[in-house]
């Protein structure tokens, strides 16, 4: 495992960038409100996002900017919602509002070369944010565009797409996929992965039917803290990353079997419980303090229909595990284990469609008190997005949406290293990667 650290960039990144424009879909697209789920409605966070591509002596005739622009316009045809705008539904729910006016587009040239701006496993958000456009003046998610791009050139010919796009249109699986058809438009190819696009599928059911208690939904209450530890919260986040090769991924499974409580264990579970432990030791939790990991499941096949192929949504649910920070870290790995397993047992399509009416009840958000919220994109293909260029030489998030918030992103040339991104202040990131190692 390794350590890293956010002093990767070498120069101070310059971009200038031209005016913004609007790329509407290149064909009259439908008008009318389109609806949002309630699994959609709890992630209305724009996740920002940068794809590196180095571009080959023969081909620096071609502009990326014009030819990722007109792709843009044309695969909004398919994904017309992008081009709409948020609204809010008279029942205060969010939908969009499918008015054409586009996505919004920024083109950009940086005063460097692209192999100035560093390793992406080290990811530095004050340089990164200026290879993404954020709406000057937006006050909230309603005044954003769901899709932001900018196309940013380097003095070496390379590019970088940056993406801002906002997570109530789709999760992880359809923002790929998604990206990778706006991907094949710029080659001139037709969709592999068509959109579906109804998301009635997972209306809420009449009248609603909740079925199962949702930690996630809990606010726990925090237990007081000493005064240098309530201190120690409220100083600047130092990001970092840590990087677990395979052979360490198999070292940690094989620890959690080894007293023989649990016979199997993957690799997720493994590393989640791991940072789970490690992070609330690393914050001096107190011992009788509740503690919630919370993650994503996809859900797309756990549904009863499965969900359609091209699902244009998010088709993930949240579940949780809730331990005493104490028992957490005193009880052995299987303890920990044990419970993320537990919570990845829990979603069934009877689990999700109990998630979905509880939020049309209760109108209620998870909540992250004490909470550790972990993101896993270890398995998404958006390192396989060619515009024509060639795959991206590296991709990855902006910065952490909160800081309760920990990313698993995948590593390495075959993608078989794990990731672990986070924030904590300083003294606490210390810690954490003591436990860390220890574990």
């Amino acid at each position: 495992m390794e350590g890293f650290g956010g002093d990767s960039v070498a120069v101070e990144l310059s971009v200038r960038r031209k005016e913004p424009t609007l790329v509407p879909p290149a064909e009259i697209t439908e008008n009318h409100v389109y609806f949002l789920s309630n699994l959609d409605q709890n992630i209305a966070v724009t996740v920002q996002t940068v794809y590196f591509f180095d571009v080959r002596e023969e081909e620096k005739g071609r502009r990326p900017g014009e030819v990722i622009r007109e792709a843009l316009s044309k695969v909004l045809v398919h994904y017309y919602p992008l081009a709409g705008r948020v609204g809010i539904s008279p029942e205060g729910k969010l939908n969009i509002h499918c008015t054409g006016e586009g996505a919004v587009f920024v083109e950009a040239e940086a005063d460097c070369r692209l192999e100035d701006v560093g390793d992406m496993t080290k990811p530095d958000p004050s340089t990164l944010q200026r290879l993404v456009y954020n709406i000057p003046g937006a006050r909230n998610i309603l005044e954003i565009p769901p899709v932001v791009a900018q196309v940013t050139m380097f003095k070496c010919g390379g590019f970088v797409l940056g993406l801002g796009m906002n997570h109530c249109m789709f999760d992880g699986i359809a923002a790929m996929e998604f990206v990778n058809s706006w991907a094949e438009t710029a080659r001139g190819l037709p969709l592999s992965v068509p959109p579906y696009m109804d998301r009635s599928l997972l209306k809420a059911r009449d009248p609603p039917q909740i079925d199962f208690p949702h930690v996630e939904f809990t606010q726990l209450e925090e237990v007081e803290k000493a005064a240098e530890a309530a201190a120690e919260e409220e100083e600047e986040l130092v990001y970092r990353s840590f990087c677990f090769g395979p052979e360490k991924l198999e070292e940690m499974k094989k620890r959690a079997k080894e007293d023989g409580v649990l016979s199997r264990c993957t690799t997720f579970e493994a590393l989640s419980a791991s940072v789970w432990r490690s992070r609330s030791r690393a914050l001096e939790m107190a011992g009788e303090q509740e503690t919630k990991l919370m993650f994503a499941v996809d859900g797309r096949s756990k549904f009863d229909p499965p969900l359609p192929r091209g699902y244009f949504g998010n088709g993930i649910v949240i579940t949780s595990a809730l331990c005493r920070a104490g028992e957490l870290a005193e009880k052995p790995m299987s303890h920990a284990v044990g419970l993320v397993q537990k919570a990845v047992g829990m979603v069934t399509d009877k689990y999700m469609r109990s998630a979905i009416d509880y939020f049309e009840l209760t109108r209620a958000r998870p909540s992250l008190t004490a909470t550790l919220l972990v993101t896993t994109w270890s398995r998404l293909s958006f390192h396989t997005s060619d515009f024509g260029w060639g795959e991206p030489f590296q991709s990855g998030p902006v910065t952490l949406p909160a800081k309760e918030v920990v990313l698993f992103l995948s590593h390495g040339r075959e993608r078989k290293s794990i990731n672990v991104l986070l924030g904590l202040p300083a003294a606490a990131m210390e810690r954490f990667q003591q436990f860390l190692y220890l574990d």
